[in-house]
């Protein structure tokens, strides 16, 4: 009850803090075999041209997808600057919680479940409005953090980038108990260990997706560890190293890159802030979201600053 009350007020909170949209999100059936019983949702700006980017933003537990898509500012962000939006979502018959199972390999594994139902939303979205495939990035909250590591994982073809907010490495659970482990206090492996599991993953020898990690020092329910464990996941797998650090809005911003000096991984680390996504309501450069539980007004927006660094607007 206390987590349907939390859902009601979350969606009653972005329903009136959202601004006026010229398009809507609208709900999209027929995209697949649909092997994850997931849905697929879609916020496409009116009058899209062709050969435009598509990013796939994944909700956290408790969550829906119309409510994290505005919450977060994704929504706003692809009127603005003019990119699909596909917004997955998770049902209870899947998850009580509507987390999705980035955990259960039936879910996490290549060509099957939950894995497979975002590829072939992410898929449809591409033919649908004439994309360009080679501008197609991943994002994702808490669980949907979680998930974003297993489609960077299983399906590096399909993704030019991801962010992954509050989430945890891909192969870090395949159990509900050895989950809420990872959550907290995590799992502490050495960077090719967690690099040997992604490259498990698929057979994909290209250039791997860039990884963008975003984490709370305050955060009890995924531990600041996961930051860690995440960046030397994905240094391993990209063969990155340490390349410098700075500030973003105040926070720590750490950047690595490969041998042909492009930025590989990046992680925000974000003082005093708790389980969340990173928000900055208010208009502006640098400005979106609306704070509400789990999208936390910290003056930065992770999805602003993610869609900057995939160059979304150009």
């Amino acid at each position: 009850m206390r987590k349907l009350l939390i859902g009601l007020v979350v969606s009653a909170l972005l329903a009136f803090a959202a601004p006026a949209l010229a398009s809507t999100i609208r709900p999209v059936t027929g995209f697949g075999s649909n092997p994850g019983a997931l849905q697929m949702f879609e916020y496409v700006p009116d009058g899209l041209p062709p050969g435009r980017p598509v990013v796939v933003a994944l909700h956290g537990c408790t969550q829906d997808a119309s409510g994290y898509g505005q919450g977060s500012g994704w929504v706003e962000l692809a009127e603005r600057w003019r990119f699909t939006l596909v917004l997955p979502q998770q049902v209870s018959g899947n998850n009580l919680s509507k987390c999705f199972n980035w955990f259960q390999s039936g879910d996490t594994t290549r060509g099957s479940g939950e894995a497979e139902s975002i590829a072939q939303m992410t898929r449809r979205a591409i033919a649908d409005t004439g994309a360009d495939a080679k501008r197609v990035y991943v994002s994702g909250l808490s669980a949907g953090g979680g998930m974003t590591s297993v489609m960077l994982a299983a399906y590096p073809e399909l993704f030019g980038g991801g962010g992954i907010v509050a989430g945890l490495p891909f192969g870090c659970a395949s159990s509900t108990i050895e989950a809420f482990g990872c959550m907290n206090p995590g799992k502490n492996l050495t960077p090719k260990q967690w690099g040997d599991k992604v490259r498990a993953a698929s057979a994909f020898t290209g250039t791997r997706p860039t990884v963008s990690i975003w984490q709370g020092t305050a955060d009890y329910t995924v531990a600041p560890a996961n930051l860690r464990e995440l960046a030397e996941q994905w240094t391993d797998v990209g063969a990155a190293t340490a390349a410098g650090t700075d500030t973003v809005g105040g926070f720590p911003h750490a950047v690595y890159r490969d041998s042909a000096g492009r930025v590989a991984v990046e992680t925000y680390s974000i003082t005093g802030m708790g389980h969340g996504q990173p928000v900055a309501p208010g208009g502006g450069d640098g400005r979106c979201g609306h704070a509400a539980p789990y999208l936390l007004d910290v003056g930065v927006c992770a999805a602003w600053q993610l869609g900057r660094s995939w160059a979304l607007a150009g």
